[in-house]
């Protein structure tokens, strides 16, 4: 079944940017008070809105309620770096990782301040090169 196409799809990009905007801030101040594992969740979701905005503006649809950055990227058929995919991958363990008791617990001893530096540097990366495309 084809989903009904968005009437207004600028309106609905913005939502996801806007959206993907306060989750920045909201990873920052969670990073700057050390609370690095919910840093990385939050970036992951970060990353996952302005995939969905850039989904939005290829298909002219909602994207289905994915939290797989990997799946939404081949969904709306952005073509990936072997580095990208690994990356994308790697942070779509975080929304996991960071939500799921089982996991939880290695993740927050894995989730040091180096290993938070080194992925929220990656995830503004991501952030400036996704929002390029959504121009």
């Amino acid at each position: 079944m084809e989903q009904d196409k968005i009437k207004d799809v600028d309106s609905a990009i913005l939502a996801w940017i806007n959206s993907s905007d306060e989750n920045f801030d909201t990873m920052i101040d969670l990073y700057n008070s050390g609370r690095y594992s919910w840093s990385m969740f939050i970036g992951h979701l970060c990353i996952e809105k302005l995939l969905k905005a850039y989904f939005i503006k290829v298909e002219h649809t909602h994207c289905l309620n994915l939290h797989n950055l990997m799946r939404i990227c081949e969904l709306a058929r952005l073509e990936l770096t072997q580095e990208q995919k690994d990356d994308f991958a790697m942070i779509t363990t975080f929304n996991i990782k960071a939500r799921y008791d089982d996991y939880k617990q290695s993740f927050y001893k894995k989730s040091t301040k180096e290993f938070a530096d080194k992925w929220i540097e990656k995830i503004k990366s991501y952030r400036q090169w996704i929002k390029e495309l959504l121009k």
